[in-house]
Parts: C-alpha cells; sequence; structure tokens
C-alpha cells in the first residue's frame, strides 16, 4: 500500500476555523473587564451585583458546556459550534442595548451557552481532526486564539475608552464607549457563523453515528484514501463493544458502577485551573490595578501589556508542547505560579493605605506589576493551554463528549465561584486574603499533577 501524504495545509485550516470559538471565547470573557465602570453606573448596582452582572456569563457557560458535550454526541460537533456561533451574535448585540441589570444577565447568560460549548467542542473538534504527532500543537492554538481574543478585547477596550475619554462617556451615535466595547465582537461572531459552513464533520462522530462512509471520505480529504478505511476500522474497534451511541451513563465503570478514574482526573483538572484565580486577573484587571493605585488609563494598559505577554507564553507552549509533553507543562506552571502569587500577597499585605481606604503601594507596585505579569506568563505557558488540551485527548472515544461535558459543567461553576466572589473577598479580606487561597490552590495543584496526571503525547485517541 503506497503511504500518502497528510493534507496539513487542510487540517491546519480547518482547526482555525474551530479555534475562532477559542477567540470569541476569549472576546466575550475580556469584554466585561473594561465595562465594570459603566455596568456599575448604569445599573446603579453595589459590589455584590456587580459581580453577579460580571459572573452570569459564566452560569449559562457551565449549561453551555454540559449541554454541549451531549449535544455533540447527537447532532454533531459542527451543528453545536454553528449554534454557539448564533448565540455569540445575539449576545453581542443584546449585551450593548441592555437598559437593566435583568436584561443584561440574560443576554450574557446567552453569551455563555455559547462561550462553554465552544469552550468543550472547539478543543475536541480539533483533537478528533488532528493526527497524534502535532494535535497538542493544534489544540493550542485554542489556547492561543482565546489569548488573542481576550487580547483584542482589552485593546478595543482601551481604545474605545481613550477615544471617548473614559468608558461612561458617550462614544458614537449617542451611545457610550462600554456599550460598543461588546458591540465589536459581531464582527468576529458573524465570521465564525460563515466560516463554519466550509468544515466538515468530525470524522470520529460520523464513525460513532454509523455514517462510515461519510467518515471514510472526511479521513480521505484530511490523511489520504489509502488510509481512510483502516481509520475507520480501528476508530470502530475503539467504541463499545455493542457499538451503542455514546451516552453519559457510558462514564461509569461497568463493574464498580463508579465514575471513571479518568473522568475525576479532567474534573480536577478543570477544577484547578479556575482555583489559581486567573480568571480574577482577566474579569477584574482594571479594577484590581486601581485598587492597587493606578488610574483607569494605566489599569486598561496593564490589561494590554499582560495580554501580550499571554500570547508569547502560549507560542511557547504550542511549539514545545508535542516534544516535551503535557505534565512537564503542567508542573512548571504550577509552580510558578505558586511563587508569583505568594510574591503579590507579599507585597498587598505590606501596603499602606490612603485617605479614601486605596491602596497604595509606593515602590512595590512596580514588583506587584511584575509579578502579575510573571503569574499570567506562567498560566499561559502551561494550564491555560494543556488543560483544554488534555481535556480535548485524555478521554476514550466512547466518553468524549460526556467526559468533557463533566469536565465543562466542572470548570464553568468553578470559574463562577471564583469569579462571582472576588468582589466580595476585596471588600472583606484584601487583595492579600484573595490572592492567598489563589496561591493555596497553585500548590495543591502540584500535588495533583504528581499523583494523578499521566502523559498523553503521541498517542492516537483509539488508544486512550
Amino acid at each position: 500500500m503506497i503511504q500518502e501524504k497528510e493534507n496539513i495545509l487542510l487540517i491546519v485550516l480547518v482547526s482555525c476555523v474551530a479555534t475562532i470559538g477559542g477567540f470569541l471565547f476569549g472576546f466575550d470573557s475580556g469584554v466585561i473587564n473594561g465595562t465594570v465602570d459603566g455596568l456599575q453606573a448604569a445599573f446603579n448596582s453595589d459590589s455584590a451585583g456587580t459581580g453577579f452582572n460580571v459572573s452570569s456569563m459564566l452560569l449559562g457557560c457551565a449549561v453551555g458546556a454540559f449541554m454541549a458535550g451531549r449535544l455533540a454526541d447527537k447532532f454533531g460537533r459542527r451543528p453545536l459550534l454553528m449554534a454557539a456561533a448564533a448565540f455569540f451574535i445575539v449576545s453581542a448585540w443584546g449585551s450593548g442595548v441592555a437598559t437593566g441589570s435583568m436584561e443584561f444577565v440574560i443576554y450574557r447568560v446567552l453569551g455563555g451557552l455559547a462561550v462553554g460549548a465552544a469552550s468543550v467542542m472547539a478543543p475536541a473538534y480539533i483533537s478528533e481532526i488532528a493526527p497524534a504527532r502535532f494535535r497538542g500543537t493544534l489544540t493550542t492554538i485554542q489556547q492561543f486564539a482565546i489569548i488573542f481574543g481576550l487580547f483584542s478585547a482589552f485593546v478595543s477596550n482601551y481604545l474605545l475608552a481613550d477615544f471617548a475619554g473614559a468608558s461612561t462617556a458617550e462614544f458614537w451615535m449617542g451611545y457610550q464607549a462600554w456599550r460598543w466595547m461588546f458591540w465589536i465582537e459581531l464582527i468576529p461572531a458573524t465570521l465564525f457563523l460563515v466560516a463554519l459552513f466550509a468544515i466538515p464533520e468530525s470524522p470520529r462522530y460520523l464513525v460513532m453515528s454509523g455514517r462510515k462512509e461519510e467518515a471514510e471520505k472526511v479521513l480521505g480529504n484530511l490523511y489520504g484514501h489509502n488510509t481512510s478505511a483502516q481509520k475507520v476500522s480501528e476508530i470502530e474497534d475503539s467504541l463499545a463493544q455493542d457499538h451503542h451511541q455514546p451516552k453519559l451513563s457510558d462514564v461509569l465503570d461497568k463493574t464498580t458502577k463508579k465514575i471513571r478514574p479518568i473522568v475525576w482526573v479532567g474534573i480536577g483538572l478543570a477544577t484547578f485551573q479556575q482555583l489559581v484565580g486567573i480568571n480574577v486577573v482577566f474579569y477584574y484587571g482594571a479594577v484590581l490595578w486601581q485598587a492597587a493605585g493606578f488610574s483607569e488609563a494605566d489599569a486598561l494598559m496593564n490589561n494590554v501589556i499582560s495580554g501580550g505577554v499571554s500570547i508569547g507564553a502560549v507560542f511557547i507552549t504550542m511549539f514545545l508542547i508535542d516534544k516535551l509533553g503535557r505534565k512537564p507543562f503542567l508542573m512548571i506552571g504550577s509552580l510558578g505560579m505558586a511563587v508569583t502569587l505568594g510574591t503579590m500577597v507579599y507585597v498587598f499585605a505590606n501596603s499602606g493605605i490612603d485617605a479614601n481606604g486605596d491602596l497604595t503601594l509606593g515602590d512595590q507596585g512596580i514588583v506587584a506589576l511584575v509579578a502579575a505579569l510573571a503569574y499570567v506568563f506562567f498560566f499561559n505557558l502551561s494550564w491555560g493551554p494543556v488543560m483544554w488540551v488534555m481535556l480535548g485527548e485524555m478521554f476514550p472515544n466512547q466518553i468524549r463528549g460526556s467526559g468533557l461535558a463533566i469536565a465543562g459543567f466542572a470548570q464553568w461553576i468553578a470559574n463562577f465561584l471564583i469569579t462571582w466572589s472576588f468582589p466580595v473577598l476585596l471588600t472583606g479580606i484584601g487583595l492579600a486574603g484573595a490572592y492567598g487561597f489563589y496561591t493555596l490552590g497553585a500548590l495543591v495543584s502540584v500535588v495533583f499533577i504528581a499523583m494523578f496526571v499521566h502523559e498523553t503525547k503521541g498517542k492516537e485517541l483509539e488508544d486512550m
């Protein structure tokens, strides 16, 4: 048999279309960062109310992630991504036109459904399309897209606030700048929806659905027609012996009737990614730095710098993850975050308080800023991309949808709790106390990695 070459260009292009979902995931998550002052002024909300306005999207994310994994097993990966794109469009428009907290929360929850679905289905789709030897690199592009989406939201927020004079000032057509921050997202969301019509369905989903001829055609276009039939057989052999459609109960061990250990590891990975507090930086960066004594303009610029550092870190991982593996990156990241978070705790704990009750960091301000940037670097070198890579590839074919649904749900619930609690912690125990909790999360994650995480580098999905 003549060995055909993979159509690498097509594989990369198809993967890049899927990662637009990651870009929107990042943009939708980061855009809220610059709108907090506008939301407080427009809806007259207190700290708890503002925390819920900001974190409400995450409830939708949890539901979206859980439903997407199951619905994708029933209807396909591509239709779910299309539905997510449509929800991104509706949410972006509605969040900008909202006139009250309840209306705003409804639109943000719709956006959350889209983010949750995209967060689990984009890496799963890429994992099911990409060859094992560079699957990690292609899936890491998803994290690059997330960070680039965050970075784009930060830059967009900064420029809009700068042009208008403040996020609460009128910008164009009589609308305040913070509303335009949401509407900018309409451009990439529409592009995502249109581009999805040009990519194929996941061949592994097609095999699981009994559509073997379609699967062979897709695999032939991606990997070469001489090997497509053999690949279909390998996928079939990896499914349940009775070849039933994947279902949620497949996550239970048939002998013990308990949840399979691999699912608990997925839940652990998803939860620890949030317990280190990264989304406090993403969602409340401007608030955090203003609390530390920076002006709104300087705080928004710090977000832009943080986004740039994040992109650089993801690039390193993208080029090395298929050489070094997944577990080493997780370990390096956890240790690095523990040190940098601990540094921030020390600075915040030893800062002064001015007459208005605000922190005054003095000469230690630059130490806190460098530590924060180093923390963001270590996260995006490790847990940021690697958690999504592992969730997309670690589950066997039969339970990938269900495993992703459960792990994704856990990830977004943890995200919601961390994000919602931050304004309350900030008011109650201050920055030092809040960051002390995140430091503990980073330290415990080191033990989790050492004891429970196994390497998946270079393994075919059928061998998981």
